[in-house]
């Protein structure tokens, strides 16, 4: 094959990568070459790159197929040198095009960052409660006890206090904040720990509140509410009662000491700290402002989605400023901390810095919302999966030739897709499944998605099954591994005890987002998302193209209920179509769950597919349907989406597709592809 590289490094980069290509490849121009190589000797050039690459580094590579057609291939080091076809660009505008794109499509971001702001600014207030200071004592004998009652219960309490105080509504509560005239007296007088105190919250509290009382763990009640699909932030609110408050039940049998210490606030309610007073009163003005725009999301049901990014950008800023140390020379006027340092049991962060270093990260992670679709790379180097198939696995072709045909007739970044692949065992579903992904891409080129596996157990020798059958590389294919592996790997490996949780050291999301390993070897960058992330397992898992694990890793996204373990999954699910191999693996509740994966998928706008020899009707109906419901919650909150779904039957004998509609949805799913 005849290659061409070029380089836009700077600096010393450019002299290192100048050695590298000079021994493969002749120069024919400054920062220009050219040569003939083998597949294997190209990706012995990129390993070397990738070896000397730094921040100034920027190399791409494009493959001549024709005297009129070239591919590119791949860029080594800062991708932002190079456009998506590795074009460079000749003039600039200080003008950011993304802004743009934030502002015509993404027309909830603003009250994204608003919600986010104001609930990371409250989220901990309890905490300044005379109880937990006294906890986070490096003297307290209770320092390593549950609380009797948990500070974000006594957070949404004091939220309470304040909209009853303001007449319970909005507009009111919300001007308090703004003018920054918060009755302190008043909700330490006011504070009560009633039966359901988020029942009857005016809409942008209910919303807040959500936020405050999930940002460690989702509310428990009796039922399941997640399978009830006419489920509401009413009815879901109203299930949640005092007794969830309470981290062990044995209080219920104390007297009432310790529990009324959670509602004493010696130290007062933070209204001395200018700093945060003053975020409070911006963030406050700015959602009053977008009331009008929370009463149409509470309306037709977008507000889940807005509630599921929010809470993901809050929990995420909340884990990052809670791996940090405490701010050096914080210029503090009160005496309030939010945790407590595990190696040396002292203070740690003050409670305003916390409250302050939340809210920026968080809002942070919002702003970059769009670019956790946008940012993550492709693979590009996939002219494998274009070889026609041989004999005996032709109707890969013809699968792939249909969804091409389908797709010259829609926009494929403005519709869904849904497909259930049920050729028969040893016909090659795996390879078709990356083969239709591959054409389902924007540009017909690339490979970006999760093949969520139904096998209980995955070995490093599965996944390199797989890159052998998909001819990916390490550097393109990441491999997550199973638990077992795990503790052969870390059996030895403990820094720290065990016994003190983060809960008990008043830090419950510095818990890790992901402790299983993943087997990817690409350099990651270090500016744009990776700044949110602060392990390089949690930047492998979302930076890797393709991901390969068992479905229990990316079910997390919808299974979690405690922590922050669904944030990896979520945040990859916003840049990955989704393959589940294998389905009929599963039965009773897994399946209810996937359903829930499935629905999260296309409520972030992603594509899905099905795969496995048998699939009852009833099943790829059901889930079709989850899909569709999905779907139809990302375009309310996209100007640019269609209520239209590709959906696909795909199987060793024929492929169908239909576009269908939201309204669509009563009939059987097989009869419009019939």
């Amino acid at each position: 094959m005849m290659v061409i590289f070029v380089s836009e490094c700077e600096k010393k980069a450019l002299k290192r990568t100048r050695r590298v290509l000079d021994a493969f490849a002749n120069r024919i121009g400054n920062n220009t070459w050219q040569t003939v190589i083998t597949q294997e000797g190209l990706l012995a050039v990129q390993t070397l790159l990738r070896k000397t690459a730094s921040k100034n580094t920027a190399v791409s590579c494009h493959w001549i197929r024709s005297r009129s057609r070239s591919q590119f291939l791949w860029v080594v080091g800062n991708k932002s040198k190079f456009n998506t076809e590795g074009v460079v660009a000749v003039n600039s505008t200080k003008k950011n095009p993304f802004d743009t794109y934030i502002e015509s499509d993404w027309q909830y971001l603003p009250l994204i960052k608003a919600l986010v702001a104001l609930s990371a600014l409250l989220h901990d207030w309890g905490k300044a409660s005379e109880l937990f200071q006294k906890k986070l004592a490096p003297t307290s004998k209770n320092k390593y006890k549950a609380d009797p009652l948990r500070h974000e219960w006594v957070s949404i309490l004091l939220l309470k206090a304040l909209i009853g105080n303001n007449d319970n509504s909005d507009k009111a509560w919300l001007s308090c904040l703004s003018d920054g005239d918060i009755p302190e007296n008043e909700l330490k007088e006011n504070i009560i720990n009633e039966k359901k105190p988020l029942s009857q919250l005016p809409p942008a509290a209910k919303l807040i509140a959500w936020l405050i009382v999930s940002h460690h763990r989702l509310p428990q009640t009796k039922e399941d509410y997640r399978g009830e699909a006419s489920a509401t932030i009413d009815s879901l609110l109203n299930r949640i009662t005092k007794e969830w408050g309470y981290c062990n039940n044995q209080y219920k049998q104390e007297d009432n000491r310790n529990e009324n210490d959670c509602l004493k606030f010696p130290e007062g309610l933070l209204t001395k700290s200018r700093k945060w007073l003053k975020q409070l009163k911006r963030w406050a003005k700015n959602l009053s402002d977008m009331l009008p725009l929370i009463d149409s999301a509470m309306q037709d049901g977008s507000y889940r989605v807005i509630l599921h990014h929010a809470r993901l950008c809050l929990m995420l800023g909340d884990h990052y400023y809670s791996s940090q140390d405490a701010a050096k020379n914080w210029q503090g006027e009160i005496e309030l901390y939010a945790n407590s340092d595990r190696k040396t049991n002292e203070y740690k962060q003050r409670l305003d810095e916390h409250l302050l270093g939340v809210a920026e990260n968080a809002l942070r992670t919002a702003h970059l919302l769009p670019a956790f679709e946008q940012e993550p790379p492709v693979v590009k180097n996939t002219h494998e999966l274009k070889k026609p198939s041989p004999n005996g696995y032709k109707w890969q072709d013809k699968a792939t030739e249909e969804i091409h045909q389908w797709k010259q007739q829609v926009d494929i970044n403005k519709v869904g897709f849904f497909a259930v692949n049920m050729a028969s065992t040893g016909c090659g579903k795996t390879f078709a499944n990356a083969k239709i992904m591959h054409t389902l891409s924007l540009d017909g080129e690339s490979l970006r998605y999760i093949l969520a596996l139904g096998l209980r157990t995955l070995t490093l020798q599965t996944g390199d099954e797989y890159r052998k059958r998909v001819k990916l590389t390490k550097k393109e294919l990441a491999v997550l591994i199973g638990s077992k592996a795990i503790a052969e790997l870390h059996a030895n490996n403990s820094s720290f005890d065990e016994d003190k949780s983060e809960e008990e050291l008043g830090s419950e999301s510095k818990e890790s987002l992901l402790d299983e390993y993943v087997d990817y070897e690409c350099d990651l960058p270090t500016d744009g998302l990776t700044t949110v992330l602060t392990t390089n397992k949690a930047k492998q898992f979302l930076y890797a193209p393709v991901l390969t694990c068992t479905i229990d890793h990316i079910i997390a996204a919808t299974e979690t209920k405690r922590g922050g373990r669904y944030i990896l999954p979520s945040l990859r699910l916003m840049s990955s179509d989704l393959v589940i191999d294998e389905i009929d693996d599963f039965t009773g509740s897994d399946l209810v769950a996937i359903g829930r994966l499935i629905h999260l998928a296309g409520m972030l706008g992603r594509k899905v597919m099905i795969s496995s020899a048998t699939i009852p009707p009833h099943l790829a109906q059901g889930y079709f349907n989850a899909y569709q419901e999905g779907w139809q919650l990302y375009c309310l909150t996209r100007s640019s989406a269609k209520p239209f779904i590709g959906c696909a039957w795909i199987d060793e004998n024929n492929t169908k597709i239909s576009s269908l509609t939201h309204s669509q949805n009563k009939g059987s799913l097989i009869d419009y592809l019939d």
